[in-house]
């Protein structure tokens, strides 16, 4: 199941081990969001302002490594999911990290729950693979986004 990815034999007491972990990175994750702001526009502006970069970018990688290594250590490898979320986020509410931070959560948490929803009717009583239903969105995503890629370098 880990490898395949999904919910399927996820027991309570496991998310009760995941929870503080996600509940730590989300919150550096929130505190560090200005300045993950200020760093995605440039970094030598990030510098000009004052931001310590390298302290930074260090605190924001090991937020990354705490909540990819929490979800991954609960869910397995749905990597579609956290590629394609913050991409359908991003245009509804603009760059700025304090707003696509947490209405990344929330649509990551939303697609998720229809994904396991999915899988768990399409082919009742039967579980069909949440990875399988995540790759069926996923791969038309990326081709639309690698196809409006093209389009624009021409």
């Amino acid at each position: 199941m880990w490898t395949a990815g999904g919910l399927i034999g996820t027991t309570w007491s496991q998310i009760q081990t995941i929870v503080p972990f996600i509940g730590i990175g989300i919150l550096i994750a929130l505190l560090l969001s200005r300045q993950l702001t200020i760093l995605s526009v440039n970094e030598e502006a990030a510098v000009g302002l004052g931001l310590k970069t390298g302290r930074i970018k260090s605190l924001l990688y090991v937020t990354v490594i705490l909540l990819a290594g929490a979800s991954v250590a609960l869910v397995g490898n749905l990597a579609f999911v956290g590629l394609m979320i913050p991409h359908i986020v991003r245009p509804l509410v603009g760059t700025d990290y304090r707003r696509v931070l947490p209405m990344t959560a929330v649509a990551g948490a939303a697609f998720m729950l229809l994904a396991d929803t999915l899988a768990r009717t399409i082919h009742a009583p039967y579980e069909s693979p949440m990875a399988a239903i995540i790759a069926i969105a996923g791969l038309p995503f990326f081709l639309i986004i690698v196809r409006k890629g093209v389009d624009s370098s021409s």
